[in-house]
């Protein structure tokens, strides 16, 4: 007879008790997981997160109090798992999972791990770290009412990289506030702006600078410390956004040199956010109206929508959109708020000359009013139930690796509505890896397009190999015959050539580099293909990926994705393999549950793919339609598009 402790067998509950495991993220999902863990049995327990609890978290990461504000997610969360199990053991680290410290060795020592994570780095990152040490890897993530769970096992499975990601679409508050690197980070934030001046006021919106970035401050007692300060009152009396706005009468010239000029100087104060990257730069009104008077702009030409004007261009749609967005809330009476609509010219010329602005102090390229308009979509709420759902689904996978199941592990996805025979969870079966993929292959080897007359050295290190191939330190040798030293991971020992040309070094077509990381026993080839006809924009493009083009049609599976992204949001390996490029989660509407693998079950069975242009890499970000036309999974619209803030 089997014997049971609780609901498990003896042996998997011995196991339980005894087994290491590491718990990476310790937000909405990680506290929910962090609790199903300790309440299961489990005994050993690591957990880290970079972050700090901020007053947006409580209202669905369950573990963390208003008292808790400004301390650090992995150690609350510790304390507040152990009143459910004093007994167990966990360990908590307020820190990187990309730091050197949590090596291969380091992840050696766990039977499991499982994400959640909040960006596409540290997925990347974790997941090679578990390929390296051979640890399986549970993968998760939420949009909205929407998930999906998978398992991840080298040689076994497709790693988390396997297939190419959509463009990816959420990114933390900090990013936002403090350091913005791309167009779309401009546009969530204008976004969020617009609702703080003139619609409903939300916590997990705000613009100001954020003194709490776990970044501008290492020691955790020093984050805690800021945060404190910032919620307490003093001799000053805090307003909100919109009080202050009100204050001044919505007068444009003063809220210009608040947003644009005051909180970027506060932003420089934080330098350490600044000893990597390029620091802002402040915009003063009367300075630029001053320099507007000398020299006229010119108008551009083509349609309006496609022009882009310059900064006193947008400085005056600026001006102009604040005071017809004032009289609408003065004609609406008091206590009036507006909705934010990109239909409504108003709104979307306020958004397009915030964005604009806030991409010039930050050294990007300024985009149209049409390219705006075609980024700023929906933002999809972070729901506490999905994150329940999601975090018992990956204890249940869980279970089934450490009973020795690992060919019974399923991906599972969170549906919306019922597909067609009535069910919201809906598993597939686990594809193999990849023979195409770069990371889990045996001798991975890609091949990338540039103009090696333009493209510096620094950007070969920082934008190709650790921004789009998820390198943290890499070193890279040519193979010339010489075994010369492109870049070294060493500090300054190739500083030098950081701002030199590729051809500097005679890199040319067919050139070949070798990239190795050694944190995660990761060795790349990298073929140069030399090209002078690249987009506009457009440093490089992976040789192979074609992110403007619909998957085969598949006549079976029925299915619909979203790009996912924030707190809680990871895209598994399973993921569709639509080739385009990023994050997160895909919904599949299929009858073929058991019979289905993830990747068949990701292919749209008509129909083409609505894409517009990411603004800032020149890549079309896509979702599909959805195939199923009852009544219980009706066809999205244009109004559900595509970013989405998540937990």
């Amino acid at each position: 007879m089997v014997q049971l402790v609780g609901s498990l067998r003896k042996e998997l509950a011995d196991s339980l008790s005894t087994c290491k495991v590491l718990v990476v993220g310790a937000g909405g999902i990680g506290c929910e997981l962090l609790k199903n863990l300790v309440l299961t049995g489990f005994k050993n327990i690591e957990v880290i997160d970079l972050d700090t609890i901020d007053v947006s978290n409580l209202n669905r990461q369950f573990l963390f109090q208003k008292k808790h504000v400004g301390k650090s997610k992995a150690q609350v969360a510790k304390e507040s798992a152990l009143q459910f199990c004093p007994t167990a053991n966990i360990t908590a680290y307020h820190d990187s999972i990309m730091n050197p410290d949590y090596n291969v060795e380091f992840f050696k020592k766990f039977v499991l791990v499982m994400n959640a994570l909040d960006n596409r780095a540290a997925r990347n990152h974790v997941n090679r770290m578990c390929l390296a040490a051979d640890i399986p890897l549970i993968e998760s993530g939420t949009a909205g009412y929407l998930g999906q769970v998978t398992v991840i096992k080298k040689g076994m499975t497709e790693c988390y990289e396997c297939q190419p990601k959509p463009t990816q679409k959420t990114f933390p508050g900090c990013t936002i506030r403090n350091t913005p690197s791309e167009p779309i980070h401009c546009i969530v934030w204008a976004k969020y702006l617009f609702n703080q001046l003139f619609g409903e006021e939300d916590a997990d919106q705000e613009v100001s600078p954020d003194t709490a970035d776990p970044e501008a401050a290492w020691n955790p007692e020093e984050t805690a410390a800021r945060a404190t300060a910032s919620e307490k009152d003093g001799d000053i009396k805090r307003v909100s956004t919109k009080e202050w706005a009100r204050s001044t009468g919505y007068d444009p010239v003063k809220l210009f040199n608040k947003l644009f000029k005051d909180d970027i100087m506060y932003l420089l104060t934080m330098d350490k956010l600044w000893k990597k990257r390029k620091a802002p730069t402040p915009l003063d009104w009367q300075q630029l109206e001053s320099s507007a008077c000398t020299q006229e702009e010119s108008p551009g030409s083509g349609l309006k929508d496609q022009q882009v004007l310059g900064v006193w261009g947008h400085c005056q749609l600026f001006q102009h959109s604040v005071e017809t967005l004032r009289l609408q809330l003065q004609e609406k009476g008091e206590g009036a708020e507006l909705v934010w609509d990109k239909d409504d010219p108003p709104a979307m010329d306020f958004v397009t000359a915030a964005a604009n602005l806030r991409m010039h102090i930050f050294s990007m390229n300024m985009k149209s009013r049409f390219d705006v308009k075609s980024m700023a979509g929906n933002i999809i709420p972070a729901i506490a139930t999905t994150n329940a759902v999601i975090a018992g689904l990956i204890v249940l996978e869980g279970l089934k690796i450490l009973s020795g199941e690992l060919e019974s592990c399923r991906t599972i996805f969170l549906n919306k509505c019922p597909n067609l025979r009535k069910k919201l969870l809906v598993p597939c079966i686990l594809d193999p890896p990849s023979t195409n993929c770069y990371v889990c292959v045996s001798k991975p080897e890609v091949t990338v397009r540039l103009n090696v007359h333009k493209t510096m050295v620094l950007s070969l290190q920082e934008r190709i190999l650790k921004e789009r191939f998820g390198m943290v330190a890499p070193d890279v040798q040519i193979e010339d015959g010489k075994g010369t030293i492109l870049i070294s991971s060493e500090e300054g020992e190739t500083e030098a050539n950081n701002n030199k040309f590729l051809s500097d070094f005679g890199i040319r077509n067919g050139s070949r580099l070798q990239a190795d990381d050694f944190l995660q026993d990761y060795t790349l080839l990298v073929n140069v293909l030399h090209t002078e006809e690249l987009e506009r924009d457009v440093e490089f493009e992976v040789v192979g990926e074609a992110p403007d083009k619909a998957p085969p049609p598949q006549t079976k599976e029925e299915v619909n994705s979203i790009a996912n992204g924030n707190k809680d949001s990871a895209q598994p390996s399973t993921s569709f393999k639509a080739p385009a490029e990023d994050d997160d989660i895909m919904i599949v509407n299929s009858d073929e549950e058991e019979g289905a693998s993830s990747s068949s079950a990701a292919a749209v069975t008509s129909g083409t793919k609505r894409k517009h242009s990411d603004a800032e890499t020149g890549e079309t970000s896509t979702k599909r339609p959805r195939t199923d036309q009852s009544s219980a999974a009706p066809a999205q619209t244009d109004d559900d598009d595509d970013i989405i803030a998540l937990d």
